[in-house]
């Protein structure tokens, strides 16, 4: 027998005892990844050359195997191109290394010869107002295109019509705000599932849009915010587009009713309608859209009448918007449905900027899916109930502006994921203490007060307490926290505003507070007793906001080396002249308020640098000499008070 013979008898032999799949894995590997073809190579080249690319995204573009090139797909059998991915990966044009990441020039009609394209996404580029090219519509295969944000503009090619595969289509933000044509070219897009036309204006499609679309049988999603469109019929004869589970129509100012066809939109997820100047109650057929997860009708300012019991029969609902409406009468029928799924999945709740009034019913706390409870700027009554603490998951609660009264109970201390809080402009009375506050781990924003000067909710923590928590924000209006300044802030490093007004606070700024080491976007602690010379170590980021008024704080005037925006220190015992740089100092003020002093000297000159200056209040001090001529130089100033002085009017 032949040594080769003896050879193959042997792999056969051995080939009957290894498994099958080691061969097979070993085949799939090296066939894992295919070359491109030379052909497509060189369009992908000719393609390139036409766009600019100023960062070099596009670098790795050479060499033989287009395929393992950035931002391509192949079909791994046969190395035919099938995807380009060329999104612009910075929200900005600018990143922060500097370069503008932004693709340009023209797009090449090489791209016709890529036969088994079916992605293109060029989205976030920079292509400069050019219009889309007509052969994009001969790109057969194209189950994806997104031009989105990417400056194209004009009119938008018919041909694009053609694409019966096209799956998913998104040209929202044009460059244009007025694309020259119609809608009726995407009745062809058999195929089309998603639609995203967000921010052209559509306004001459306005009398064909809605029956168009409904033209589409298997579309699931389609966004036209800021379309201009003006007219939504009330009616359609048919229903086409029953398998829509996201419409968006915002921000088109229709100034209608809503209506009822889409109540026939059963597999609705989402409806979107805000900022649309939508009037009227709340149709009942709205309870029909039992797959509803999200539902905004907010700023439309219009749509009136008491939220109806059905309504919480939407038992998917896991956002509700109702903001700036007119909604009126309680929410306990409401809220009572909601509370009655046996799922509920409610998380984000706003019904803010209404007149609804009614107590805050206790079923309120079987929302125990909730994150999000804005019901600011209404007429509630009554006090929150002892059933908030149960909503653990919630991390923002915005309560201000209403009508609320009584004690803030405990349970509220509860709330242990609680971000921020706003329960200010209410009528609170009864004594905050350490177990309100003690298991609030995430809270960064607390806000409790009115700007009315009757105290009537005083806080008793010990002065050794440590909060648990790191406050960014705090704003205590009209309530007693002194006589001390509180101490329980000296481990809250992280603030950015302080708002401690009407605090009956009668002391000094304390060292420990100087040598927090922060910067701060506001600091008002106005309408207090605090006294002591302010030092000029205290620190504010560009653009702050500082109200010392109405105390006794005495000494030379502060002037921090910042971009201060306003500044309000009257009524306090400051002495001495108004610093002579003041206006280079702080060119940034808008309004300045040093009244009721007892400062003297002469106006200083570099006043006239403050350019951005609308309010200037010198009035009832001690100040002598002649009035600077430089007023030409303070062109928006509208409101000057120098009153109760002794100064001249020179010549």
């Amino acid at each position: 027998m032949a040594k080769g013979s003896f050879q193959l008898i042997i792999l056969v032999f051995l080939f009957q005892f290894l498994d099958f799949d080691i061969f097979k894995l070993a085949y799939c590997k090296q066939n894992l990844h295919s070359i491109c073809r030379e052909n497509e190579r060189k369009v992908l080249i000719t393609f390139k050359e036409a766009l600019t690319d100023p960062s070099g995204r596009l670098a790795s573009w050479h060499g033989e195997d287009c395929c393992r090139w950035n931002g391509l797909s192949c079909n791994k059998r046969t190395g035919y191109v099938i995807e380009i991915k060329l999104r612009n990966p910075y929200p900005h044009s600018v990143n922060g290394d500097g370069l503008v990441h932004e693709l340009g020039g023209e797009l090449s009609p090489s791209l016709l010869d890529l036969k088994y394209l079916n992605h293109l996404d060029l989205s976030k580029n920079n292509f400069g107002g050019a219009r889309i090219p007509d052969f994009i519509g001969s790109l057969s295969k194209l189950r994806y295109l997104n031009l989105s944000s990417a400056s194209f503009g004009g009119r938008i090619p018919p041909h694009l019509g053609k694409l019966s595969e096209l799956e998913y289509l998104d040209l929202s933000y044009y460059y244009n705000e007025t694309v020259e044509n119609g809608l009726r070219w995407i009745s062809g897009l058999s195929s089309l599932k998603y639609l995203n036309l967000g921010g052209i204006d559509l306004s001459r499609a306005a009398s064909h849009w809605l029956q168009t679309l409904n033209s589409l049988p298997v579309t699931s999603e389609l966004h036209l915010f800021q379309c201009q469109l003006v007219n939504l019929p009330t009616s359609l004869l048919s229903v086409n587009f029953t398998s829509l589970s996201v419409l968006d129509l915002s921000n088109n100012g229709f100034n209608s009713t809503i209506p009822e066809w889409l109540f026939n939109l059963n597999s609705l997820k989402r409806l979107d309608l805000n900022s649309n100047n939508l009037y009227g109650v709340l149709p009942d057929a709205l309870a029909n859209l039992t797959s509803l997860e999200e539902l905004d009708l907010s700023e439309n300012f219009g749509i009136e009448g008491k939220l109806p019991r059905e309504l919480g029969n939407l038992c998917n609902l896991q956002k509700l918007v109702l903001t700036n409406n007119r909604f009126d009468g309680d929410i306990m029928g409401f809220i009572d449905g909601l509370s009655e799924c046996s799922n509920n999945r409610l998380e984000t709740l706003y019904l803010g900027f209404n007149e609804l009034t009614g107590n805050l019913p206790n079923s309120l706390g079987s929302l125990k899916n909730l994150l999000y409870l804005r019901l600011w700027h209404n007429s509630f009554r009554g006090s929150i109930p002892e059933t908030i603490g149960n909503l653990s998951l919630l991390r923002e609660l915005y309560l201000s502006n209403n009508q609320l009264s009584g004690k803030i109970p405990v349970s509220f201390g509860e709330l242990v994921s609680l971000d921020a809080v706003d329960l200010s402009e209410n009528m609170w009375d009864g004594v905050i203490t350490e177990a309100h506050l003690k298991n609030l781990s995430s809270l960064r924003e607390l806000s409790i007060g009115q700007l009315r000067p009757n105290v009537s909710v005083v806080f008793n923590i010990s002065s050794d307490w440590m909060p648990p928590f790191k406050l960014v924000y705090i704003k205590i209006q009209a309530c007693q926290l002194g006589p001390n300044f509180p101490t329980w802030l000296r481990n809250q490093t992280g603030l950015k505003t302080i708002v401690l007004n009407y605090a009956k606070i009668r002391d000094v700024i304390p060292e420990w507070f100087l040598n927090m080491g922060l910067e701060l976007e506001e600091l008002d602690v106005a309408y207090n007793q605090l006294s002591g010379k302010i030092p000029n170590s205290l620190r504010f980021s560009s653009g702050s906001n500082v109200d010392l008024s109405s105390n006794c704080f005495e000494g030379p005037l502060p002037l921090w080396s910042t971009n201060l925006t306003t500044l309000y220190l009257r009524d306090n015992l400051f002495s001495g002249p108004i610093p002579a740089n003041i206006g280079t100092a702080l060119p940034s003020l808008t309004d300045l308020d040093i009244s009721k002093n007892n400062l003297n000297g002469t106006i200083p000159l570099s006043i006239g640098n403050l350019t951005q200056l609308t309010t200037l209040v010198i009035s009832n001090n001690r100040l002598s000499g002649s009035i600077p001529q430089f007023w030409e130089n303070i062109p928006l100033l509208y409101i000057l008070d120098m009153s109760n002085n002794s100064l001249s009017v020179n010549g």
